[in-house]
C-alpha cells in the first residue's frame, strides 16, 4: 500500500467533481474509489458533524491510515494516483498533514468567484433537501451559528471562499512547482485546455481527451427524489457499485444519471447580496491576485465599477 502522489484539494463547488471524473478516465491515472475521503483533514478524529444530512460526511470520511492507504491498492502501474477532498483546501491543519505523509504529492486547486461559489453551495444544499431556509440571505445570517454547532464545511458559505489564507498554508510548506492552481472560469470556457495542463502537471499524457459530454453536479430540482437519494446518499446499491465498477465508469454513470434526473434551472442571486459579498471578499481577492499574479477584478466587482 502507498500514499497518493496527487491531491485535488478544492475548492468546493468549483468543478472538482468534473475534473475528478475526467482524471479517472485517463489510462495513466488511478483515482480513489471514494471521493471526499477527507483523510488528511480528519485522520484519527471522531467525525461527528451535526448539520442536516451531515451523516453522509460522517460515514464517508476515512480516518484510519490502513483503510485510507487501501484505497490505492489497485493503482499498480499508474503514473498518477490520487483523490479529491474539497475539505483539504479549507481545513487549517491539512497542508501540514499532507507535508508529513505525502511530501512529494502534487496539489491541484480550482478556484471560483467566491460569491458565486457560496451561492452555488446554497443551491446544492437546497437541491439535496438539506438546506431548510429558502432565502440565501437568511442562510448567510445563520452561517456563524451553524459553524458553532459543528455543521460540516459545505455550510460555511462565505468562509470557504477566503482562498488567500487557505493557499498560503500550502505555499508555506510545498515548493511552488508542486502546486497547480486553475480557475473555474477557465474550466468552463476552455475545459480541454485546462485538462491538458492538469495532465501535463501530473506527468501523464496530455494529449488524452476524456469524454466531457456529461456535466457533473448540475444545479436544479430532482425529477425523482428517490433516485436522487440513491445517487447522493450511502446505500447498498452504491456500495456494490464501488466494489464492482472502476471509478471512471462509476463516475460517468453517476454523472449521466444525475444529469437526466435533475431539471436544470438556476435562480439569480439578488444584486444587493452580490454587492455585499463582493465587498466582503474584495480584500482577500486583492491579496490572491498578487499571490497568483492574475487579474481577478471580475470577482470583486472592480471591473464593473470602472465602467
Amino acid at each position: 500500500m502507498t500514499w497518493p502522489n496527487f491531491l485535488l484539494i478544492g475548492a468546493a463547488k468549483a468543478g472538482t467533481s468534473s475534473v475528478f471524473a475526467y482524471l479517472g478516465q485517463h489510462p495513466e491515472v488511478f483515482v480513489s474509489p471514494v471521493k471526499e475521503p477527507n483523510y488528511f483533514a480528519l485522520a484519527g478524529q471522531r467525525v461527528d458533524y451535526a448539520g442536516p444530512g451531515d451523516m453522509i460526511v460522517n460515514r464517508a470520511s476515512i480516518t484510519d491510515e490502513h483503510r485510507y492507504r487501501a484505497l490505492f491498492r489497485g493503482a499498480a502501474g499508474a503514473k498518477a494516483l490520487g483523490e479529491a477532498s474539497t475539505l483539504y483546501l479549507y481545513a487549517p491543519n491539512t497542508a501540514a498533514a499532507i507535508r508529513r505523509d505525502a511530501p512529494e504529492a502534487r496539489i491541484i486547486a480550482i478556484l471560483r468567484d467566491p460569491a458565486e461559489r457560496a451561492y452555488s453551495s446554497f443551491l446544492h444544499m437546497r437541491r439535496d433537501g438539506r438546506e431548510s431556509v429558502e432565502s440565501f440571505e437568511r442562510a448567510l445570517e445563520l452561517e456563524e451559528t451553524r459553524i458553532g454547532e459543528r455543521w460540516e464545511h459545505l455550510w460555511h458559505y462565505t468562509k470557504l471562499g477566503l482562498y488567500h489564507a487557505q493557499l498560503e498554508r500550502y505555499l508555506a510548506l510545498f515548493p511552488r512547482e508542486q502546486i497547480g492552481v486553475w480557475l473555474y472560469d477557465d474550466l468552463e470556457a476552455e475545459p480541454g485546455r485546462v485538462l491538458r495542463e492538469v495532465f501535463e502537471f501530473l506527468g501523464v499524457d496530455p494529449t488524452f481527451e476524456p469524454d466531457m459530454s456529461v456535466r457533473h453536479k448540475v444545479a436544479g430540482t430532482p425529477r425523482s427524489k428517490t433516485l436522487h437519494a440513491i445517487l447522493t446518499q450511502p446505500n447498498p446499491v452504491k456500495s456494490m457499485a464501488k466494489r464492482l465498477l472502476p471509478a471512471g465508469v462509476r463516475s460517468r454513470a453517476y454523472g449521466a444519471m444525475m444529469h437526466r434526473n435533475v431539471r436544470e434551472h438556476r435562480e439569480n442571486m439578488r444584486v444587493d447580496t452580490r454587492q455585499r459579498l463582493e465587498a466582503l471578499f474584495r480584500p482577500d481577492i486583492e491579496r490572491l491576485e498578487h499571490l497568483l499574479e492574475r487579474d481577478l477584478s471580475t470577482w470583486s466587482g472592480r471591473r464593473r465599477a470602472a465602467r
